[in-house]
């Protein structure tokens, strides 16, 4: 029994000095576990080639001359190299003024959404007033709302305004939303409220709480709620369809509409240039505020 017991020991400081070296065996994984994560993989990567597949067509396209987009069966890789399409986008369009005012109402509408929506998540998260909760109920009320229930109204109150064929008609309806709000609400309630008690204590007071000691500490969710609106922003259509009545207030999605869908022909190849274009400032956006977004998205409403 003794020497059973010395044996055990022995194996066991064995063990231990071989997990101190790092020269533990690997462990060996089953084959039901090998095989179901062989099919997870499978899996994932279909989505992704789903995902994907209509981007890498659209891509490829835009470089096919029209005959060959309109082909039965159509062809992923061009029988026929062309910049054709893209050099009738930027000659038959006003490329650079519709370029400008997509970017100018995108820009403009993410920077008041940063700016207000986080003011009133603050508001709702931190500072205790009276009919603060039944605020946020209105916001989370106002989040079951279709836009489409509110696309009339606010188009009669934009002109009534004056303010039709005109920037301030394209951003100002979109300068804050109650999903904005909602997110950094949600964040907001994350961060301790010890932080902003010292700085109470300290003299600060709400404004420059707000911008010196909670804004450093939003940047995931503000690069959230900046690319999220971004991307609407960007590729709104009806609206500025409907308030620009001139061609130097479309935005870029509304002229490659116009332009590239005719009375009875549609200009593929133009569409599908403009896609492209239209979507590379969106990847962009998103290449240099990705890993923002994903820590965003993953801690966004935890504590």
């Amino acid at each position: 029994m003794a020497r059973a017991t010395e044996q055990a020991r022995a194996a066991e400081l064995a063990r231990g000095t071989e997990l101190a070296r790092g020269t533990e065996p690997a462990i060996r994984t089953r084959p039901r576990d090998r095989a179901a994560r062989i099919t997870l993989y499978a899996i994932l990567i279909a989505g992704l080639l789903v995902v994907l597949g209509p981007f890498v067509w659209m891509a490829l396209a835009s470089v096919k001359p029209e005959r060959e987009i309109r082909q039965v069966p159509p062809t992923w890789l061009p029988e026929t190299w062309t910049l054709d399409n893209f050099r009738e986008l930027f000659t038959r369009l006003d490329f650079p003024l519709y370029f400008m005012n997509s970017a100018l109402v995108a820009v403009l509408i993410t920077a008041g959404n940063l700016l207000f929506c986080s003011l009133l998540g603050y508001a709702l998260a931190k500072l205790d007033f009276p009919g603060r909760k039944a605020l946020f109920l209105v916001v989370l009320g106002m989040l079951m709302v279709p836009g489409m229930v509110t696309f009339v109204p606010q188009f009669v109150l934009v002109s009534n305004l004056g303010l039709a064929n005109s920037y301030a008609g394209l951003v100002l309806p979109f300068l804050a939303g109650p999903f904005g709000v909602f997110l950094m609400r949600q964040f907001l309630k994350s961060i301790p409220d010890e932080l902003i008690e010292a700085a109470r204590v300290d003299g600060a007071g709400e404004w420059r709480i707000f911008w010196r000691v909670v804004l450093p500490l939003c940047r995931p969710a503000l690069a959230t709620l900046g690319i999220l609106t971004f991307l609407s922003s960007w590729n709104n259509f009806l609206w500025p369809l409907v308030v620009a009545t001139t061609e130097d207030r479309y935005t870029l999605p509304v002229a490659l509409a116009l332009y590239s869908i005719g009375q009875n022909r549609t200009d593929f190849g133009l569409l599908l240039a403009g896609a492209v274009v239209v979507v590379l400032p969106v990847l962009i956006v998103f290449m240099v505020l990705q890993r923002h977004f994903l820590r965003g998205i993953a801690t966004t409403g935890l504590k």
